[in-house]
């Protein structure tokens, strides 16, 4: 039998849904309400363990469906340091066209993705990046912009919401003077990590875009969650990335795909960024196995992801209801939940990770802070964030009858 590049397989035909903006939508409520209770094949993939391991460390830590495997395993392949995977160039080509953009590269990681924007748009040693002081590009990628190109991060305050004070902004961009690096480019996140999975909206991605063309400087989007963005604001990825010269978008996080990011922009952007992917050790042979469950990503995960922000915000009203805990219940647009251990708490939030550790309940300590984070995704059921909930419940009642019986035989 004659294979066929798994991009759109049978149960994504149009009896099953609909396309839009390139990406297939559920026919009807219900068809993503089984999506959100049984997975996005209809079937949870269960582990043969007995116990039951709730994983909110991260979203990185889902595994491919069976869909994805069945599409890596059936993918047509060819050598793309030739440019001539077709898998490869379907992605890429269809990463394009929903983002509004011209052309896309598959990239073996978001961290790579970045740097090789970054070093597209500032092609001197000595440019500068504007960028935020909680951002994924200045705070958990080891500082590669500096490092392998020589650019001077120029770093503005982040809000709370995950914005920057365009006001800060503009004060950022350097003026022409051989004194001062050459100001080249801003960078936001959408949505933004460290900020709790906040949203940026189009308005403000556009007024960054409008600061960034008045000055000529270019505008980059760290966009590895951008379709949560989208779901959780209504709004599609190209408008939210309209503006922007460039994006980076994320396939192994709440997508589920186990490998890679894209990059999206012009045929030039590309051209270069390709050239830069090489360089970095970046360019693969027959990546059509990585680029399938992209595909499929596109075709099933996008849909559900609404999924992730209701147990999101099932477990942050749970959470803030917990003596020695606090959560800002409001900020929690997706599917990001950040804990505030306080001085109420009898344990530290390192001691309340290990505690939960033992229950079967990941979660992730932010070191040296006092703060814990929970990401939920598709391997996460609304009773496995009740199970959390509980978990969290019955370590902190235990840690503070301790207490209680430690101070009454003192």
């Amino acid at each position: 039998m004659t294979k066929q590049m798994v991009e759109e397989p049978a149960v994504t035909n149009e009896e099953n849904g609909k396309m839009e903006h390139g990406v297939l939508l559920a026919k009807s409520e219900s068809s993503v309400e089984d999506a959100c209770a049984n997975g996005p094949n209809g079937v949870l993939e269960k582990s043969s363990d007995t116990s039951r391991v709730v994983d909110l460390r991260s979203d990185t830590v889902t595994k491919p469906t069976a869909l994805m495997r069945i599409a890596m395993a059936e993918a047509l392949v060819d050598d793309d340091i030739l440019a001539a995977d077709p898998t490869a160039a379907k992605l890429q080509e269809r990463m394009a066209n929903v983002f509004g953009k011209e052309a896309g590269l598959f990239v073996p990681s978001g961290t790579m993705g970045n740097l090789i924007a970054v070093l597209v748009h500032c092609e001197v040693r000595g440019c500068e990046v504007i960028i935020g002081s909680e951002s994924h590009i200045h705070v958990y990628e080891q500082g590669g912009i500096s490092t392998l190109g020589g650019v001077y991060p120029h770093v503005v305050p982040n809000e709370v919401d995950g914005t920057m004070d365009l006001r800060k902004v503009e004060a950022a961009i350097r003026p022409n003077d051989e004194h001062f690096p050459i100001s080249r480019l801003i960078c936001i996140e959408n949505t933004h990590n460290r900020c709790g999975g906040r949203c940026l909206s189009a308005e403000y991605t556009d007024q960054i875009g409008d600061l960034a063309k008045s000055y000529g400087l270019k505008f980059h989007i760290d966009g590895a969650r951008i379709f949560n963005a989208s779901a959780a604001l209504g709004v599609s990825v190209d408008r939210l990335c309209k503006a922007a010269d460039s994006v980076s978008i994320c396939l192994s996080k709440g997508l589920a795909a186990p490998v890679g990011s894209v990059l999206v922009g012009s045929y030039e952007f590309i051209a270069k960024a390709r050239r830069l992917r090489k360089a970095l050790g970046g360019g693969m042979r027959q990546i059509g196995v990585l680029c399938a469950p992209g595909l499929i990503s596109l075709n099933h995960m996008v849909q559900r992801l609404d999924c992730d922000h209701r147990n999101a915000r099932l477990l942050a009203e749970g959470l803030e209801s917990i003596r020695g805990l606090r959560v800002d219940v409001d900020s929690v647009e997706t599917n990001i939940v950040f804990i505030e251990v306080t001085s109420e708490s009898p344990l530290g939030a390192k001691e309340i990770c290990e505690a939960l550790k033992q229950q079967g309940i990941l979660v992730m300590h932010m070191d040296r802070t006092t703060r814990i984070r929970l990401v939920t995704h598709y391997h996460i059921t609304e009773d496995d964030a009740r199970l959390a909930l509980s978990a969290f419940q019955e370590t902190m009642l235990k840690a503070s009858s301790k207490v209680a019986i430690t101070n009454g035989f003192t």
